[in-house]
């Protein structure tokens, strides 16, 4: 009788090959085994043995426990994938996985830290296909009311969103086509957003990160089938491109700096608004500032210059970074509540990936406890283990459980 490993999950091994873009059958050959055997791994019909495990492990670059981790079901997922309709499958179920590991870090520090309930308006819309344009403006306004950002240019819409309780992560997506991707946890009521790090252009980013709160926003009650209807997708799309255009550039304010509406105007305005000359096209476009065809000769003109490909300034404005989750590492291994070998333990995923997804800087794992840099502006006054007081202000407070807050 041959042995097996007891406790493998199928499903673990075809999301690793997923998340690695290789076929049943390429995996097949680099394992030395037939292709119904890996069919029959992943479906639960059989298990590797040890050596065969031990293969997987090294091939796939992943970690033995994670192939014993058990997996939750994602049937009710709805995720929204910026440029879905060019993607992959491939393409997006790497990034599913991806978004997935993300949400299972974020439960694992929920069990030490306190996370911030997400602040953001809802505005109880249930069908999409009701939403006028002009609403879409006034939604966008809303939300800028309802953080208190005024009319001006918003500083850093990453750190905005994490002080409102939504998980950001950057991470690499290997697709061209694929920019972003966001999803409510309807069992915990968190909005992640994922931005690709791929292009490396802030103002995309920006803009991305925008498009993303959009759908948050406008269509948390949307359902996956829907976004395989090519007709419903592309208005989804449309609102959330309209949002984001009105939240990044208030018609009031843009409009007083706009002299007028031109390649060289948009350029001067670019610094201070931190947007894309694209954008600034298509939002006067969108207040009626032109025609038709002045929008297409603006078009035009950029392709031109050759500015659809890279625009000025596009490397000089720097790119956003999300910080919270690598605050909350960084604490409890500063704090001793948690080792690195302890994170590693609980999080059974490639480290490269934790350490993409958590904002850390690449081999903080691989290095020694002794060497992890020491917290920005954080000051404990009581810890799990002192019990000192703190004050309600301080950005990361301790629990009487032994647990800590961020917030």
């Amino acid at each position: 009788m041959k042995s097996g490993t007891p406790g493998f999950v199928g499903a673990r091994l075809k999301e690793a090959r997923e998340a690695r873009g290789i076929s049943a059958t390429a995996l097949a050959e680099l394992l030395d085994v037939s292709k119904q055997a890996i069919s029959q791994y992943e479906n639960d019909r059989k298990t590797p043995g040890p050596n065969i495990l031990d293969k997987i492990s090294n091939q796939l670059n992943f970690p033995k426990p994670f192939f014993l981790l058990q997996r939750k079901s994602d049937i009710d997922r709805t995720i929204f994938f910026r440029s879905m309709s060019s993607a992959t499958k491939r393409e997006r179920l790497r990034a599913k996985h991806r978004l997935s590991w993300l949400k299972d870090i974020v439960a694992y520090l929920r069990e030490f830290v306190v996370f911030k309930d997400s602040y953001i308006p809802d505005f109880e819309i249930k069908e999409p296909t009701e939403i006028a344009f002009d609403e879409i403006d006034a939604m966008a306004a809303d939300c800028r009311k309802f953080w208190g950002l005024g009319k001006n240019s918003i500083n850093n819409v990453m750190m905005l969103f994490e002080n409102n309780g939504i998980i950001v992560t950057r991470g690499i997506l290997d697709a061209d086509k694929l920019d972003a991707l966001s999803e409510w946890d309807q069992e915990t009521m968190t909005p992640y957003i994922f931005l690709g790090a791929d292009k490396g252009v802030a103002v995309r980013s920006k803009f991305d990160l925008a498009h993303e709160l959009g759908h948050l926003i406008m269509h948390r009650t949307v359902r996956n089938k829907r976004l395989s209807t090519p007709k419903d997708f592309k208005l989804i799309e449309a609102q959330a491109n309209r949002f984001a255009s009105a939240f990044l550039l208030p018609e009031e304010t843009f409009l007083v700096d706009l002299t007028t509406p031109s390649l060289d105007a948009f350029w001067l305005l670019k610094e201070k608004w931190r947007v894309s000359i694209a954008l600034m096209i298509v939002r006067c476009r969108d207040l009626n500032l032109f025609d038709e065809d002045d929008y297409r000769k603006l078009w035009i003109n950029l392709s031109r210059r050759g500015w659809r490909k890279k625009e000025p300034l596009d490397d000089s404005i720097p790119v956003e970074e999300s910080k919270f989750l690598k605050r909350a590492i960084m604490l409890l291994i500063e704090k001793g509540i948690q080792t690195k070998a302890d994170m590693l333990t609980s999080l059974p995923f490639p480290k490269t990936a934790i350490e993409e997804l958590a904002g850390l800087s690449r081999g903080f794992f691989s290095i020694e406890e002794a060497m992890v840099e020491p917290l920005p502006r954080l000051k404990l006054k009581r810890s799990a283990v002192n019990r000192k007081f703190i004050k309600k202000a301080d950005v990361i407070p301790f629990k009487q459980n032994d647990k800590k807050s961020l917030f």
